[in-house]
């Protein structure tokens, strides 16, 4: 299985957003599960930062993985994937001269495509990462993203959360970050076709869609019509790595089979509990 270089990768998922078709999106999140997903036909793969957080630090998505920490993760999988990557980059990793080192980062480390989210992040602790930055700060984002990019080729795709924001406000957003030089826009939160369409009429770059296998939303053709070009249904595979390691030790001890799903499995053996713990003791929050 011969790597092509991360200029062609990044021209091959660019070839994937001019066509008329939908890519539901291979769960990347190490150099194995990128040359499985490629070999198996998938057509892009994404490393999620959830995922990553998992991964390298056993710890919840709270935000607490640096850029160091996913750049690293990100070069392992670029130096042998076969197949596009897009790198979930949260929030740039701060303000817009943060977004800029995150690109620089991660554009060394070979993704073909990166989303930057509005998202305020790191969240109040004991809430869901919802709330949102100001848009003349968001679009302050991509044009700096746009800026630091040294290979024209890698996409960037500007994030916002549907579901937390009216229609015209959705609307506004995504229009003001197409004008800002976007390459794609990415929105989680869509609830249905109708909702979709309200939005998708009004931009001309293609869409990513973070679906989380919405049902209301499984009709690859109708997706594709609207502009969708990359789904996004969740990170499955490594949620199924998790309870396949867990069988497999347990079954090594001799112990008798658990009722905890991988779901279950994640929560618990993350380091949720600590940080509740220490978000309590300095920070006096408690959930």
């Amino acid at each position: 299985m011969a790597t092509p270089s991360q200029h062609d990768l990044r021209n091959e998922f660019r070839a994937l957003l001019e066509r008329d078709d939908c890519f539901y999106t291979a769960s990347t999140f190490d150099p194995m599960s990128a040359r499985i997903a490629a070999d198996l036909g998938f057509e892009v793969g994404i490393l999620g930062g959830s995922v990553a957080s998992l991964q390298v630090l056993a710890a919840p998505d709270f935000a607490l993985i640096t850029l160091s920490e996913f750049t690293e993760q990100a070069t392992r999988i670029g130096r042998v994937a076969t197949l596009p990557i897009i790198a979930d980059a949260d929030h740039g990793y701060g303000n817009a001269l943060n977004v800029m080192r995150t690109i620089n980062e991660l554009e060394r480390a070979g993704v073909a495509a990166l989303t930057i989210e509005d998202t305020l992040l790191p969240a109040k602790y004991g809430r869901k990462s919802t709330d949102l930055i100001p848009q003349e700060e968001a679009v302050g984002k991509i044009k700096a993203a746009i800026e630091a990019r040294i290979d024209p080729a890698m996409a960037i795709f500007a994030r916002t959360h549907a579901g937390q924001l009216s229609v015209e406000a959705t609307i506004e957003r995504v229009k003001a970050y197409e004008a800002a030089g976007a390459d794609g826009i990415c929105m989680v939160g869509i609830r249905d076709f109708d909702h979709l369409e309200t939005i998708s009429q009004h931009l001309s770059i293609p869409l990513m869609l973070v679906t989380y296998d919405n049902p209301a939303l499984n009709d690859r053709a109708r997706l594709a019509a609207c502009g969708v070009r990359v789904v996004v249904n969740g990170h499955a595979a490594y949620f199924a790595a998790i309870k396949a390691t867990y069988d497999c030790l347990r079954e090594q001890r001799g112990i008798a089979e658990g009722t905890l799903n991988a779901s279950e499995l994640s929560t618990r053996y993350s380091t949720l509990d600590e940080n509740r713990e220490w978000a309590r003791r300095y920070m006096d929050v408690s959930e």
